[in-house]
């Protein structure tokens, strides 16, 4: 009986902590008092990473969108956001800070709340300085235009080449994914040929 109320406890437990959990009774003779040994598991942190960025980011889509997690980043770590990409379950926004520091910060796609921060070691800001001086468009402002196509998943400044410009991603209702390029002085929204 002991027993029983013990791995209901712990399933109850586990169950509310949002995780799964496996109880093994390990019992000996009628002498030796039963002993439970329980296990817990929180499967929150468990995401695929096989093949495909879609899988995670579709996984916690939330109710924050890829601007708002700009704006809450932004208010954390003052400089200019140069990526945003929902990835493992969270917002992560590259900020270009003063000098050339760049720092990752990682946004709750569900609340809106600053999970962290780290620096990163990035030796491209000079690249990226010379791309942001061409533009009026804001990696916030590139992912509330993007968002008019479907749910913007990622927004990353081009630096590179001619074509230089904000990239976003979208997700449809369907879970169908499409790139999107959107200009760095007007936000116009054209659709990515290079992925076709």
């Amino acid at each position: 009986m002991k027993r029983n109320i013990v791995i209901a406890v712990v399933t109850a437990a586990a169950l509310v902590g949002g995780g799964t959990a496996t109880a093994l009774a390990v019992s000996g003779d009628d002498d030796d008092a039963s002993t439970p040994v329980a296990r817990t598991d929180d499967d929150r942190d468990d995401r695929s990473d096989g093949g495909g960025d879609d899988g995670d980011r579709a996984a916690a889509p939330g109710d924050v969108t890829a601007a708002d997690a700009i704006t809450a980043a932004l208010k954390h770590t003052p400089g200019t956001a140069v990526s945003a990409e929902l990835d493992d379950g969270s917002w992560e926004i590259d900020v270009l800070a003063k000098g050339d520091t760049w720092h990752s910060v990682r946004v709750d796609p569900g609340t809106g709340k600053v999970l962290g921060s780290s620096k990163d070691d990035e030796d491209d800001a000079a690249e990226v300085r010379a791309a942001l001086k061409r533009t009026s468009v804001t990696a916030e402002e590139a992912a509330k235009a993007a968002a008019a196509k479907g749910t913007v998943v990622s927004v990353d400044l081009d630096d590179d080449g001619d074509d230089r410009g904000w990239e976003a991603e979208t997700l449809a209702s369907g879970g169908d994914g499409q790139d999107w390029s959107v200009g760095l002085t007007t936000a116009s929204v054209t659709a990515d040929r290079d992925d076709d």
